[in-house]
């Protein structure tokens, strides 16, 4: 009987190592090596300058991924396919368009029109009475683009990231789960893209990014901020100038997973750390077939992200000018910050809720 239980318990342990090492998986990870976490050293000690962030309820709007602003409201991106418009208090809320899919970066352009970054459809635009309209749906015949932050330049061209060529939020029904499979597989799908509307062409500006996220523009339109969120860095590209058409890496090994990149003011970007680094993540780095069996594991005992609220302004070279936290997550996920001249908005990937952030309460110029 002893013996009879032992070649059971043999065999479903080699049904389990089986099931683990070969069952099939969509992502063919690439070795790479992660830069050792410093963790939250200068300049990015702990601290609690969030925690006096006023929460803004949305009601059955979930998701307020990104947010932007414009005559005197505030815009916010949500999960259901919804702009919604409010003001900066709270109150007057209201859906300003319908875009279908799941919107993500929101930016006006030099017209007035809102450009959407909608993860499943394109790039679209907003005319100011919510007329909805797909610019871009593919870059090229037959090869269709899923946005993910767009910034405007002041000459009318719009500039777009697309987080990763392979996974989709239109192919895999979710921008988030997509990016976990792009994250673990880090084969440098992620991409930049140029759209012009005078002439209609399209073309890629930068590729061979690990999940290509946020985007900014100067103030000066002399260059790009691009935030490549599995590498933990920022990258700048240089649309002007002897640089032009060069791209470098301006501030590196961070402490976080960084999403949008947003234009402040005073020459400012802010920058959301929707996540801390995993350090399974990182140790796996090297070893493509391990990070295999992390999706082979049940959801409930895989790797998670941790709840943090953490942002940064930076400048145009990549030197942190301000670290905000709140050591209690007390708004978690933060993807960016909208910037006025009283207040940071704060971006979330989950919940029904913005911050607010009075700049009365920092020593921000």
């Amino acid at each position: 009987m002893l013996k009879r239980s032992a070649i059971v318990v043999a065999a479903g342990l080699v049904l389990i190592l089986t099931y683990l090492l070969t069952w099939p998986v969509p992502v063919s990870p690439v070795a790479w090596e992660a830069p050792r976490d410093a963790g939250l050293i200068d300049p990015f000690e702990s601290n609690d300058r969030l925690a006096k962030a006023e929460i803004i309820d949305l009601g059955e709007h979930e998701g307020p991924e990104d947010i932007t602003g414009r005559d005197g409201y505030i815009f916010a991106s949500t999960l259901g396919g919804r702009i919604i418009r409010l003001r900066p208090d709270g109150t007057d809320q209201t859906v300003f368009a319908e875009t279908g899919g799941r919107p993500l970066g929101l930016e006006f352009d030099s017209e007035g029109r809102l450009m959407v970054a909608n993860s499943q459809l394109g790039l679209q635009s907003v005319s100011p009475d919510g007329r909805v309209t797909l610019l871009v749906g593919e870059w090229a015949p037959g090869q269709p683009v899923y946005p993910n932050d767009v910034a405007a330049s002041t000459d009318g061209k719009i500039y777009f990231t697309e987080s990763s060529s392979k996974f989709s939020g239109h192919q895999f029904g979710d921008a988030f789960d997509a990016s976990l499979l792009d994250i673990i597989e880090h084969g440098d799908h992620g991409r930049v893209f140029e759209f012009d509307p005078a002439t209609g062409i399209t073309r890629v500006i930068m590729s061979g990014l690990n999940y290509a996220n946020g985007v900014a523009i100067s103030a000066d339109q002399q260059f790009l901020l691009v935030s490549e969120t599995a590498s933990y860095r920022i990258q700048r590209f240089w649309l002007e100038g002897p640089n032009r058409g060069r791209r470098e890496v301006v501030l590196d090994n961070l402490p976080g997973f960084p999403d949008n990149i947003d234009t402040g003011l005073n020459e400012r970007f802010w920058v959301g750390l929707v996540a801390p680094r995993n350090d399974l993540i990182d140790r796996l780095s090297g070893l493509p077939w391990a990070r295999k069996i992390i999706l082979r594991l049940p959801q409930a005992v895989r790797p998670a992200a941790e709840k943090s609220s953490h942002v940064i302004g930076i400048n145009g070279d990549g030197v942190v000018l301000m670290d905000l936290q709140d050591s209690h997550a007390s708004y978690p996920s933060i993807t960016g910050v909208y910037e006025t001249r009283d207040a940071l908005f704060l971006s979330s990937l989950f919940g029904s809720r913005l911050a607010r952030l009075d700049k009365s309460t920092l020593a921000v110029d």
